[in-house]
Formats: structure tokens, C-alpha cells, sequence
């Protein structure tokens, strides 16, 4: 495998893009060798999608579209982005018991974290945002029982 792998998908904020934004991230690390049944996969897919959903309800439509990277470096790091162009950062929200959304950045956080990895928020030189995952690539490397390496008992 490479030292860089990338791919990327730019799609419109529309919530229809949220699943399509799912399935590329999805079809992109199959390609690179994670097991689509992984818990990996399915966490994966769930920070996804909760990136997605963000950059599409949190733009007040002031983002036409979304841009979602996906990065190997050295086979040690994976770096997952969704970039959209409102100037307007994520704010963690107090989690009232009725409310409905506002924990998408905690739920994001808390994988990221269980993985080993992190959330970060940068911004882009044209003014919007980019909210990112970053994960040891370690973590999402399946065994041969379909459990993530991180899951699986140390012989």
C-alpha cells in the first residue's frame, strides 16, 4: 500500500447526501482493506453520518455543497473530514433531556475516542469549516473473527 492514499466526494447539502456520503466512506476503506462487518466499519459509518448530517442541517443552506476526505497515511493514521463552507463552528450544546439533536459532536467525540482517536475542527482559508476524525489506522485493521484488532483478546 501506499505512504498517501486519498479520496474525496463532493456532494450537495441535501439529506439525501448523508447516505451517499456514508456508502463512499464506506466503499473507500473496503478498498483499502477494512472488513465492511467490522465494528469498526459500523462506527465508522456512524461518525459519518453524523458529520454529514451536521454539514447539511447546521449550514442554514449557506453551504451549497459538502466535501467529505478520506486520508491513509502510512498505514498508521486515518483521517476522515467533511468540510462545508458556512463560517459557523460546531457548538457543543447543553444535552437537555427532551432535546431531540445537539449531541452529534458528543456522540462523534466519544467514538473517536473509544477508537483511540480524536475530533478536531479546523478552518478552510475560504472561511467555512472542516470537522475531522482522526484514528489510529491500527484500530481499524480486522482480525480473522471479524472483531476490530483493538476488541480482540491479547494472546
Amino acid at each position: 500500500m501506499a505512504d498517501h492514499q486519498e479520496a474525496t466526494v463532493t456532494l450537495p447539502s441535501d439529506p439525501a447526501s448523508v447516505s451517499a456520503a456514508r456508502r463512499f466512506v464506506a466503499d473507500v476503506l473496503s478498498a483499502w482493506g477494512l472488513a465492511d462487518g467490522s465494528d469498526t466499519a459500523d462506527t465508522v459509518r456512524l461518525i459519518v453520518s453524523e458529520l454529514a448530517t451536521n454539514a447539511v442541517q447546521h449550514t442554514f443552506g449557506q453551504s451549497p455543497t459538502f466535501t467529505v476526505d478520506v486520508r491513509l497515511e502510512r498505514e498508521e493514521r486515518l483521517h476522515i473530514g467533511v468540510t462545508d463552507s458556512h463560517p459557523r463552528w460546531p457548538k457543543r450544546l447543553p444535552a437537555a433531556v427532551q432535546q431531540d439533536n445537539g449531541r452529534g459532536l458528543v456522540i462523534i467525540r466519544f467514538l473517536a475516542a473509544e477508537a483511540g482517536g480524536r475530533l478536531s475542527v479546523t478552518p478552510t482559508a475560504q472561511g467555512g469549516k472542516t470537522v475531522s476524525i482522526h484514528l489510529p489506522w491500527t484500530a481499524a485493521t480486522s482480525v480473522s473473527d471479524g472483531r476490530t484488532a483493538a476488541s480482540a483478546p491479547h494472546a
